[in-house]
């Protein structure tokens, strides 16, 4: 598996607990919530035979995506993808004239535009940020005013070609930092004064190079979306060097970057601590288990194991229908969106993750391949995948009120919520605590002895027809029965265990419940024994058909 894939841990991080700084947030570039995807390696596909197709009619691949709802691109940029004597390092060869040429493309199309500086001649992750070939002998002085005059040429360039971009990642995959060994940190390096020094520099040159009237949203960038001591640490000493940005970006692929609740307790926490937009800027999903250029992928059974979705089109479209809801439930509308990481890199022959000349710059012996091709949003043959109908999917009404317990604060009478008990004693197995996965609450059911009881809400004047619910839960296990129900609907009562899961938040769904007489109950039960908890947050119940 290519080390440049970010399979790396980092050493010696920890949580420093400090106030954090709020600022203002800045005017958004977009008020549509984002469905993007990062399209680096287009040119390069299409330059070596790759062609799309939409329900068999041959289409360019990005007007393809935006007749589908694809609202943005994201383009990495490299310094000088290329050898002493010429030669690419493919991999898109992602140099400023191929990013201007897809930028111009998209904007041409009405899509938003993320530029991605690596600030590297070839891919820069947490196990590499190498500077680039022109910038390895520069004093640290030398490079902060190099850094300055390349991010606003940049710009400046991008401008006058009429592909100014919305958004700008400064650095990319950044938990190590950049610009090794200058901005680098973790493994033992706490100094965050470099590498806030040297961020600031690029941020500075992007600021320069616009007019009044004009803005460009900054994004910081770390891998490993589910780690929260991750993000934490990274952004208090981020704050501390007082770098200013708009947008906290994740990588989170769920097969290797923790739960689906991880991220999402991460996204709510982050968004909230720092008062800024989150966004996942790399995501994708396996398709099939198949490979299209027989040369391996990077997603396979573990991959699929791990990441609790069938490698199909179905399983793919359900995990980007999962993820597209739970950043949309950010509070405060700190959601803003989801890019699909090169959804158009097909197996054509050549349209490998580098050349030649690009392993020997890495110092990487790996096979070049394409481990990429079975995770998609086109089949192996350039045939758009239903996965895409995601995108332009409505959010759907959440019908539930006081869903995330936050209406009282601590309380064992939510509003909005009925309670049921076997006995008196029990009652007191109900209240309303801190530490929810969306917000700062969530339900609890724990008692020191045994308990039987109940949380519900009745939901009525609902139009007949297809709903689901759905709920994040921890769960201690042991108890007789915890689950999560539906009844009163015209149907049999409906119900789901929940799993034990005592640290990870879990989502437990009940599907197409067809409610026939305008009403539910739903709620959760639990017969349990003495010190047996669950936790229950983010309840949601929508009409699907």
């Amino acid at each position: 598996m290519r080390a440049w894939l970010k399979i790396i841990a980092l050493a010696s991080v920890f949580v420093l607990i400090v106030p954090a700084i709020i600022p203002a947030p800045k005017a958004k570039a977009s008020s549509s919530f984002i469905m993007g995807g990062d399209v680096s390696m287009l040119h390069e596909v299409e330059q070596r035979g790759g062609k799309f197709y939409d329900n068999g009619v041959e289409k360019d691949a990005l007007e393809i995506l935006s007749d589908h709802g694809m609202n943005a691109v994201r383009l990495r940029l490299w310094v000088d993808p290329y050898d002493s004597d010429g030669n690419p390092y493919d991999g898109g060869t992602n140099d400023l004239a191929t990013t201007i040429s897809l930028a111009q493309r998209a904007k041409a199309l009405g899509m938003d535009v993320l530029l991605n500086f690596h600030f590297s001649d070839f891919w820069a992750d947490p196990g590499k940020q190498n500077k680039p070939k022109a910038w390895q002998n520069l004093t640290y002085s030398q490079l902060l005013t190099a850094v300055y005059d390349y991010t606003n040429s940049v710009i400046t360039q991008m401008k006058a070609a009429g592909a100014l971009p919305d958004m700008v990642q400064v650095g990319n995959e950044a938990s190590s930092g950049i610009l090794w060994d200058d901005g680098k940190v973790g493994g033992g390096i706490d100094d965050f004064t470099q590498l806030g020094e040297l961020l600031t520099s690029a941020i500075n040159g992007i600021h320069a190079a616009l007019a009044a009237g004009e803005d460009i949203e900054i994004v910081l960038h770390l891998d490993h979306g589910g780690d929260n001591n991750l993000y934490t640490w990274w952004f208090d000493k981020i704050e501390e060097q007082n770098v200013d940005y708009d947008i906290i970006g994740l990588t989170y692929y769920p097969f290797w970057h923790g739960t689906m609740g991880e991220l999402a307790y991460n996204l709510n926490a982050i968004s909230n601590r720092y008062n800024k937009d989150v966004m996942i800027v790399e995501t994708a999903y396996g398709f099939t288990l198949d490979d299209g250029d027989g040369l391996g992928n990077s997603f396979y059974t573990t991959e699929e194991e791990v990441g609790g979705y069938p490698a199909s089109v179905a399983g793919q479209t359900a995990y980007l229908r999962d993820l597209k809801e739970i950043v949309q439930d950010v509070p405060n509308n700190h959601g803003r969106g989801i890019f699909w990481w090169e959804p158009t890199w097909l197996p054509v022959e050549g349209a490998h993750w580098g050349s030649e000349a690009g392993k020997l710059y890495n110092n990487d012996t790996g096979l070049l391949s394409n481990p990429w091709d079975n995770q998609t949003l086109f089949d192996f043959s350039g045939n758009l995948l239903s996965t895409v109908s995601v995108f332009t999917e409505s959010t759907p009404v959440n019908l539930v009120s006081n869903p995330s317990f936050e209406a009282d604060g601590w309380t064992t009478t939510p509003t909005a919520w009925n309670r049921w008990a076997a006995n008196t004693a029990s009652y007191q197995a109900i209240k309303v605590e801190n530490n929810g996965v969306t917000g700062s609450y969530k339900l609890t059911h724990w008692l020191d002895t045994t308990y039987e009881a109940s949380t519900y809400q009745n939901i009525t004047g609902l139009s007949n027809g297809t709903y689901t619910l759905s709920a994040w839960v921890l769960n201690s296990g042991g108890q007789d029965t915890v689950q999560l129900y539906a009844k009163n609907y015209g149907g049999s009562e409906r119900n789901v265990d929940l799993p034990v899961s005592p640290e990870k938040w879990v989502k437990v769904k009940i599907e197409n419940i067809q409610v026939t007489n305008g009403r539910i109950e739903i709620g959760v039960y639990s017969k349990a024994n003495a010190n047996n908890w669950m936790n229950l947050d983010h309840v949601k119940l929508y009409k699907t058909n």
